[in-house]
């Protein structure tokens, strides 16, 4: 963007023209309470009116695989693709992931059913008000009290304390993460570490209660794309691995059962050239006033030294309004992007300015996140690529 003539910054985009995640009725915090409503848990609401109950449950979940790279991909991706019309319920409608469109924040949204605001894990990093430190809540440093930070029970937690077998089918490596505490806890964890083994116990797993709520997970196609693109061939090869994983699992689940295939967000490939990629490192603009930068790329939390919020928020309005949906905190929250309602504990999380990007653009900074800054793939906002995520069923 030409900043030669500060006076003629194009309109903003309005912070109410954002797509908000469809909190309440086809977000990624609705899919476990409407499936443990369907299995009489108390205090579930079956969120998702199109799906059907089922006594067996099991929750695929496969980072990055989003909605509209399946449909992109029909020769890499015949099964997934042929159950394109199965999603949500036989609508063939995608969920939307929640915002920000990422993995910590989407883990914690379907294991506690909550939205971002209400979960308190709102982005890939943010600023912890107890120590002014920036948090990673993907690896949780520096580390904090799970408890604390997240003091809700998990939809599996709920599950095994009313008589439904509930299980975790997972790499060993996530065990005893506090991730997977405060937000996948509850009934039994099992490691396996092929993708093979997983589909394999997770189908015993499911077999081994009348009710049975069970999750499985697969991280590496989200790796593939963060490293060579969702256009590369390596990502496609591990599309195609994904692809036999489901059949795989599909084709051994015990009567009663519905298997859910789903994903914590999609993926955009950014160019590597100074119009895609903004570096807040080296943009005087962007930095002025501010005293954290937290978020990813796409989803930037902005943290402002006491009394510039407002200064910072109009210069981010003005430099970036164009490509980024830019909002002030209060404004974010009235807008909803984070959900109805952001719990008190989980305000001053939030950025003081939020900017979610529309275009195919990122803000990195090349010094403070430097393997973050190299990666191809991305994701974090509000666009269908990233925010779409099926919900492809199969039933025995």
């Amino acid at each position: 963007m030409d900043r030669s003539a500060p006076w003629d910054y194009p309109e903003p985009l309005a912070v109410g023209s954002a797509p908000v995640p469809e909190y309440g009725s086809g977000s990624l915090a609705d899919l476990l309470p409407t499936l443990a409503a369907g299995m009489a848990v108390p205090g579930m609401t079956a969120a998702i009116p199109e799906l059907a109950p089922a006594d067996r449950n099991c929750v695929f979940l496969v980072d990055g695989l989003g909605w509209e790279q399946i449909r992109s991909h029909p020769d890499e991706a015949p099964y997934l693709h042929a159950l394109l019309g199965s999603s949500r319920g036989g609508t063939g409608r995608p969920l939307t992931a929640g915002y920000p469109a990422t993995t910590a924040t989407s883990l914690a949204s379907v294991g506690t059913g909550l939205p971002p605001g209400a979960h308190g894990l709102p982005g890939y990093t943010v600023r912890n008000p107890a120590t002014g430190e920036l948090m990673n809540q993907l690896r949780w440093q520096p580390w904090s009290p799970p408890g604390a930070w997240q003091p809700y029970p998990t939809v599996f937690e709920l599950a095994h304390r009313a008589g439904v077998h509930a299980a975790q089918v997972s790499s060993p490596t996530f065990q005893n993460t506090p991730l997977t505490k405060v937000a996948l806890s509850g009934g039994t964890f099992h490691g396996r570490l092929t993708g093979e083994e997983r589909m394999d116990l997770a189908a015993e797993q499911l077999a081994a209660g009348d009710r049975s709520l069970v999750y499985t997970y697969y991280a590496e196609l989200d790796g593939a794309g963060h490293r060579y693109g969702v256009a590369s061939d390596t990502w496609r090869g591990q599309l195609m691995y994904v692809d036999r994983l489901v059949q795989r699992l599909a084709e051994q689940l015990p009567p009663r059962s519905a298997l859910y295939v789903t994903a914590d967000h999609g993926m955009v490939d950014v160019p590597f050239d100074e119009e895609h990629r903004i570096d807040f490192d080296a943009d005087w603009e962007l930095r002025a006033g501010v005293a954290l930068l937290g978020g990813e790329g796409r989803a930037r939390h902005v943290y402002a030294v006491p009394g510039a919020a407002d200064d910072v928020l109009t210069c981010w309005r003005e430099v970036l309004g164009e490509q980024f949906w830019v909002a002030s905190r209060d404004e974010a929250i009235e807008a909803g992007w984070f959900g109805p309602q952001v719990d008190e504990r989980v305000y001053l999380r939030l950025g003081d300015v939020v900017a979610a990007a529309r275009d195919d653009v990122l803000i990195i900074a090349s010094e403070r996140e430097p393997k973050e800054s190299a990666m191809v793939g991305n994701h974090g906002s509000m666009t269908p690529a990233e925010q779409f995520v099926p919900l492809l069923e199969v039933r025995s």
